[in-house]
């Protein structure tokens, strides 16, 4: 494959891996990639302006994806994270077809660590309205054996965006939304999986809210490691010894408002934002 012997041929030095998003919850994903991959530079685009992508038709959303993949690309990319569920849920293979480098999506790692943390074969899923009536990680889940209940938690964005992830009011909704999903038969299945990348930033609160028995799993860190498992494969040694010892550069575009994306975005990284440049993609 053409695009991984670019990669591997990109071993003499940093490799780049382009994060794609609609909007701020892929920074999860960037958080994680940089605790496990620090050896890498990231470039990360947030399609802001056109946001929420779960309202826009298959077509739309792959071709909004695949725009902002070869964004990401004439940026250097030489990998690409589609850190988005729904862009993942819809249009994943158009994706891959459209894109000239390795894609990995958020669906499939999730649905890899759920068979990992599972003992019973019982999970239930929780995201958006748009991820969950894809039937995407129901699918993935059946397709290794797991009897899945899927839940769609609309509430639970906007309350991360506002900040109230620790709020009473996010909690009492959580617990509602999850009484639901672990009722009728699914009392005993013991894994949830966050199938929104907003989520990472509730599971304190989530870990309060479910039952003792069940493992939470965050596919945000399940991602970064099939990116850091298929990294590896690509590329074995990634760099000098120095290079390895710098901090990553990291590059952010954002296609609304810049100063939102970096007031928003740091509840998501983690840290401050800079080095934040604005995007046109043309309709």
């Amino acid at each position: 494959m053409s695009s991984e012997r670019g990669l591997a041929q990109s071993s003499a030095r940093r490799p780049t891996i382009g994060v794609f998003d609609s909007g701020f919850g892929g920074l999860t994903v960037l958080k994680a990639l940089l605790q496990l991959i620090p050896e890498a530079d990231y470039c990360y685009f947030g399609d802001t302006a056109r946001l929420p992508y779960g309202s826009k038709s298959v077509e739309t959303v792959a071709r909004y994806a695949v725009e902002a993949a070869h964004y990401l690309e004439s940026h250097g990319a030489q990998m690409l994270v589609i850190a988005c569920n729904t862009a993942t849920a819809l249009a994943l293979e158009r994706i891959r077809s459209g894109a000239h480098v390795p894609v990995v999506g958020v669906i499939e790692p999730g649905a890899e660590a759920a068979v990992a943390s599972s003992k019973n074969q019982k999970v239930v899923v929780i995201g958006t309205e748009a991820t969950i009536s894809s039937h995407a990680y129901r699918i993935a889940l059946e397709a290794r054996h797991l009897q899945a209940r899927e839940k769609a938690c609309p509430l639970l964005v906007p309350l991360v965006e506002e900040g109230w992830v620790e709020h009473s009011v996010t909690e009492q909704v959580a617990r509602i939304y999850l009484e639901e999903a672990f009722a009728d038969g699914f009392s005993d299945a013991d894994t949830l999986v966050l199938g929104c990348t907003h989520y990472p930033l509730l599971k304190p609160l989530l870990r309060r809210v479910v039952p003792e028995h069940v493992s939470i799993v965050d596919s945000a860190e399940s991602t970064a490691r099939a990116v850091a498992s298929q990294l590896e494969r690509l590329v074995p040694s990634t760099g000098a010894a120095e290079e390895r010892r710098r901090l990553p550069r990291l590059q952010f575009f954002a296609t609304d408002s810049v100063e939102k994306f970096r007031r928003l975005g740091e509840r998501f990284l983690g840290h401050a934002i800079e080095n934040v440049q604005h995007v046109d993609l043309k309709e």
